[in-house]
């Protein structure tokens, strides 16, 4: 078979293993939709619990605030002996809606089969179901935050003893996986009478504005998973022939790229959007590689970082600009979009958007500019993505949708305030296991190494985004397989 014919071979196989998946809203902010822990893969023939509701405080700051709302959960006390009470295990959800099918499969799961223990998913406010307030104008989003979010699992923690008759010798784990996983670590810090223990999974701890550090891992990660340079250059020259042809044949990147306006009629903000876009595309592809989550069925495995690194470095003559477009097709096609919009204006009125069918993206926008940052720029010296996409652009995102004062003196005083209040990579509490893995960008803002012997560091060599808690594969490499048992080891330990 030819070069050629082995390229688009390739590229054939990922767009038919593509086109039959649901699509998806694009990756924004280092957020999938739905958010960052996916749904579990798996099969599912047991019966999924229904959706319970729980009467919560609006505001837990304010005594004198007597409104309240109703907050989603979920219960499995299949594996429970309530006259020989064992531990509680609480998911904490997180920026997306609580899913059923977490209560019946995931590694918990399988904790929760050995250790007899209660299984409930709290859904976080502002998320899902979870709706505090009527829309979420400027005004009621200021009710959301991780600190309203810690005062939520305390009160509901206190009641579900009540409801449940538990004795004060249960012990409660909490366990977390992306933002979730930052949130387990800080409510055993902030309520260590009600959390015994926690596993925080793939949790940034560290508040940062400026996140350059993300497409750093998302370099080192192709070269990890290839064993080489050669995707990197191929990349990196991609985004060079790129950035030459828009500056003089504009017309033939609108067409390979399948843009939804010509660049004649692009703003500033519009082109800052598109380089964001297409480095999103890899960002996606590199924080999700080769996991267990429902999306990632037999056919969507196809698309991992040693595929579409094979495609962009397959030989035969084709310019790595044209590569890259391929994997931009599949990209669209894996969205149903018919064609790529770059608009940022478009971008802005979505999240202008103040009803609940904003898909939780309004939200985590809030979220970032008022408590954390997180923003995935291409500030980093290299040269790989380009340098399209600096912290100005992010901080104009945050004015454009909330108001003038939310700036970068604003926003960075916002993420110091969160590192002093939960400690960021110093945090100070004992009975927590951080996991990581090192393909995932996350990892940059988390614990890696291990500090103190009661709080150990379990980083995984070739694994992405929250590896750890989705159903084993025997496809998992053996550092996630090891990983796993250690976890069960803590917690053995823990509820000794």
């Amino acid at each position: 078979m030819s070069t050629n014919m082995k390229l688009y071979t390739i590229l054939f196989n990922l767009y038919v293993a593509l086109i039959s998946v649901d699509g998806v809203k694009k990756f924004h902010l280092g957020r999938s939709n739905g958010g960052n822990l996916g749904i579990p893969g798996g099969d599912y023939q047991s019966n999924l619990p229904p959706p319970q509701w729980f009467k919560q405080k609006l505001d837990h700051s304010n005594p004198s605030d007597l409104r309240t709302w109703k907050q989603r959960y979920y219960v499995n006390d299949s594996f429970y002996d309530f006259k020989n009470q064992g531990p509680v295990f609480l998911m904490i959800g997180g920026e997306g809606p609580a899913d059923a099918r977490w209560m019946v499969t995931g590694t918990w799961i399988n904790y929760a089969k050995k250790f007899n223990a209660l299984c409930i998913n709290l859904e976080h406010r502002f998320y899902g179901e979870s709706h505090p307030t009527l829309d979420l104008s400027i005004k009621n989003l200021q009710f959301l935050s991780s600190y309203q979010a810690l005062a939520d699992l305390a009160n509901f923690i206190s009641s579900m003893k009540q409801k449940f008759r538990l004795n004060e010798k249960v012990k409660w784990i909490a366990f977390g996986g992306s933002y979730p996983g930052s949130l387990a670590a800080w409510l055993r810090l902030k309520y260590p009478h009600l959390i015994h223990a926690s596993i925080s999974t793939s949790g940034p701890l560290l508040a940062k504005v400026d996140f350059k550090e993300y497409y750093q891992v998302v370099v080192d990660a192709l070269r990890e998973k290839t064993g080489d340079d050669k995707c990197v250059n191929e990349l990196r020259q991609a985004h060079n022939e790129i950035s030459q042809l828009i500056q003089h044949s504009p017309e033939v990147i609108e067409k390979e790229f399948r843009v939804c306006k010509p660049f004649g009629l692009a703003s500033q903000n519009d082109m800052k959007n598109f380089y964001n876009s297409i480095a999103d595309d890899f960002a996606d592809l590199v924080q999700y590689n080769e996991d267990n989550r429902i999306s990632a069925d037999v056919n969507y495995k196809n698309l991992t970082i040693n595929t579409v690194c094979d495609m962009l470095t397959a030989t035969g003559g084709l310019p790595a600009y044209k590569k890259l477009a391929a994997f931009n097709d599949i990209v669209l096609a894996k969205s149903n979009e018919t064609c790529m919009d770059y608009s940022y204006d478009n971008m802005i009125s979505d999240l202008r958007n103040i009803t609940w069918s904003s898909n939780g993206a309004r939200q985590w926008m809030y979220q970032t500019c008022t408590e954390f940052g997180f923003y995935q720029t291409s500030s980093a010296e290299m040269d790989v993505f380009g340098n399209n996409f600096d912290v100005d652009f992010f901080i104009q995102q945050c004015q454009d949708v909330f108001g003038q004062k939310y700036n970068l003196n604003f926003v960075s005083n916002s993420a110091a305030w969160t590192n002093n209040y939960y400690g960021a990579l110093k945090i100070a509490v004992g009975r927590i296991v951080f996991v990581h893995g090192s393909i995932d960008p996350w990892h940059a803002l988390g614990i890696t190494e291990t500090k103190d012997n009661d709080s150990p560091a379990i980083f995984i060599h070739g694994t992405a985004h929250c590896a750890n808690m989705y159903p084993a594969s025997d496809n998992d490499l053996a550092e996630l397989k090891q990983a796993r048992i250690e976890i069960e080891k803590y917690l053995s330990k823990w509820l000794d």
